[in-house]
């Protein structure tokens, strides 16, 4: 509910904003949106005081967060940005230079025991030079790395001497503020590490997990809206929820070999749930309604060879946490819906899709298993839900390609099409939750040789896999994590600034390749505990900014044969996120009707739907013009 001053329809001015959920916003409003000097109550009791901008905390603030911690300084897009003092309810502070939501730069740490660490911290830990000083005022310099041992939420080292304290710094799940640092002895650091390497600690004390989707990068945007009572999909979530629940448990401990039987479309079984439960299943609060599960065997198999265990699954679907279901449905009509994890993404599909993907499931399942890089979507699942009285509803649950420890920054939908392919959105609408379009990138991607070199060969064995199913429409979906935060004040840094900035990136990617091999498959695996690299998944590379004359060149606007400048243009290092995804449309009698109408207005090589061969040889060559072997 909105209470306030209005101007042309929208909020502006002086305003208050009360969510369902409890939450309250009072202050001052632009263009409907939080703008100005205002007051942000939680539901926990976490409360902002400060500035706004395009409803994001931007500019000086206080935040108290419900814990007992308290942070007054500056922010910058919703993060601590700048100079700011963070105060724990233990009584211990820290002063000084954030960036990004961590601490970064020079500042002071002080304990509530009288230690104090006076230096330079780089992504919330100290290195490079600095002092510290222990409460019988003691000094130990920081310029040489045996002086004291520093262990990290990232970054780990132990100590060889068991005599030497050291200065453990981590951070719980959970929105900032679940800061915790101390010195500890070494039983204590070794019970620390193993609670946030294992999950557990070895006597019971209570856990600390880690998602594998979780943000480094502070409060982040998440795409969608919280399914809660009263929405119009409510009761479909909770039968989705049951029935998979039902259907994962039931086949959890049956494990046997994969039949031709088992792969055949005949191979589905109905369930019903009524309300008062059965021998089956379970009573609940929603209404009678039937569950489909289409070859649940395969798919057994299938969340098996993707390494999905039955636990999380059931638990990341089907726990106690809502699904997300994104603002609007895709152009197809389906809705889409996240867990809360953002590990598993669920689909709406027609029943013509779900005939696509059964039939072409023996080849499928045989594609993958061939090959482990392979970029096409990830499936887990294929049901069906039908209310008592009412309408089927049949939804598809897959992987989610941004499933990531690092904030995506930009997000592409590429098919190698031109016509149509460019946002609806005016451009102060769009941000890092925008999915653009081919005519809106301004990239092309220079990976190393290797990664250049499988991600060619693997794209021609998908695409001949699809187009052997007469599969075409699919996509590209990519996304860019900039490893240094990506805005237009760094597009503006002069060249001096630009050289640090390269210098700090080219440290940063030694870093992060360091420890990792390649296989022969071409898997990148992290000696020890980090993020699994492969092709498509924490994928390191460097996007160039290139110009519109470029960007008609790779649409087949200009030159088939022009490739993007190598001088000019701003380089930035990234990590990339990217698959084929929409593979379920084959080329039926409305997609030959289509591309005959559109065929009439427009050059036929520029629209989506064209036969499968051409569509396949029109998406490589597509490929290969925005991603470049890296001669660096």
């Amino acid at each position: 509910m909105y209470e306030g001053e209005w101007r042309k329809g929208r909020a502006s001015g002086k305003g208050k904003f009360s969510w369902p959920s409890g939450a309250t916003y009072e202050g001052g409003f632009k263009s409907g949106r939080m703008d100005g000097e205002g007051t942000f109550v939680g539901v926990e009791g976490d409360t902002y005081r400060g500035s706004w901008s395009n409803d994001r905390k931007h500019g000086y603030g206080e935040k108290r967060y419900a814990n007992g911690d308290v942070y007054r300084g500056s922010w910058r897009f919703n993060l601590m940005d700048g100079y700011g003092k963070y105060a724990w309810s233990d009584g211990n502070v820290y002063e000084g230079e954030w960036k990004n939501g961590v601490i970064f730069g020079k500042g002071t740490l002080s304990w509530n025991n009288g230690n104090i660490y006076e230096g330079c911290w780089d992504n919330g830990l100290p290195k490079g030079k600095g002092v510290f000083t222990w409460s019988n005022h003691e000094n130990m310099k920081n310029d040489e790395r045996e002086n004291f041992e520093v262990m990290g939420a990232r970054k780990r080292s132990s100590s060889t001497d068991p005599a030497r304290p050291r200065l453990y710094i981590w951070e719980l799940d959970g929105e900032a503020g679940d800061i915790t640092c101390d010195i500890v002895d070494k039983a204590e650091a070794a019970s620390m590490l193993y609670k946030n390497q294992f999950g557990g600690p070895p006597n019971g004390i209570g856990q600390f997990q880690k998602s594998p989707c979780s943000s480094a990068d502070g409060e982040v945007k998440k795409p969608g809206h919280t399914i809660s009572k009263g929405h119009k999909n409510y009761d479909l979530m909770l039968n989705l929820q049951l029935g998979i629940r039902h259907s994962v448990g039931k086949h959890a401990s049956v494990m046997r070999e994969l039949r031709q039987s088992d792969f055949e479309p005949k191979e589905k079984f109905w369930t019903r749930f009524p309300p008062e439960g059965s021998k089956f299943t379970p009573p609940h609060q929603s209404m009678d309604f039937r569950w489909k599960d289409y070859c649940p065997m395969v798919f057994r198999h299938l969340r098996e060879l993707f390494a999905i265990d039955p636990a999380d699954y059931m638990l990341a679907i089907c726990g106690d946490d809502a699904l997300r279901e994104l603002s609007s449905p895709g152009k197809s009509g389906s809705f889409f819906y996240l867990t809360q994890d953002d590990r598993f993404m669920i689909k709406t599909v027609k029943k013509s899709e779900v005939k696509v993907l059964i039939r072409m499931l023996p080849s499928y399942y045989q594609h993958v298993c061939q090959y482990k890089n392979t970029l096409v979507t990830k499936f887990f699942g294929v049901h069906c839900v039908k209310p008592v009285g009412g309408q089927k509803t049949r939804f598809i649950v897959m992987g989610n390609l941004f499933c990531s420890e690092y904030r995506i920054h930009r997000r592409f939908d590429l098919k190698g099409s031109s016509y149509g392919r460019i946002t609806d959105k005016p451009e102060e609408e769009i941000d890092e939750t925008t999915t653009l379009k081919d005519l809106d990138l301004d990239f092309v991607f220079r990976l190393d040789r290797s990664w250049f070199q499988e991600l060619i060969r693997q794209i021609d064995r998908d695409c001949e896999f699809l187009e052997a199913e007469r599969i075409m429409d699919y996509s590209l979906l990519i996304g860019l994590h900039f490893r240094d935060d990506y805005s237009g004040d760094e597009m503006k840094m002069s060249p001096n600034d630009k050289h640090c900035l390269d210098k700090r990136d080219s440290d940063i990617v030694g870093t992060f390749m360091r420890g990792y091999h390649l296989l022969p498959d071409m898997d990148w695996v992290m000696e020890g505990r980090g993020p699994h690299l492969r092709l498509g998944a924490n994928t390191p590379a460097r996007a160039q900014r290139v110009s519109k004359i470029e960007i008609d060149q790779f649409m087949g606007i200009g030159s088939n044969h022009s490739t993007p400048s190598r001088s000019g243009g701003e380089v930035f290092d990234v990590v990339l996120y990217f698959g084929i995804i929409d593979i379920l449309q084959d080329y039926d009698i409305s997609k030959k009707l289509e591309h005959a109408y559109k065929s009439l207005q427009v050059d036929p090589s520029s629209i989506s739907a064209v036969d499968p061969k051409l569509y396949s040889k029109r998406f490589r060559d597509f490929i290969r013009r925005i991603f470049r072997e890296d001669k660096r």
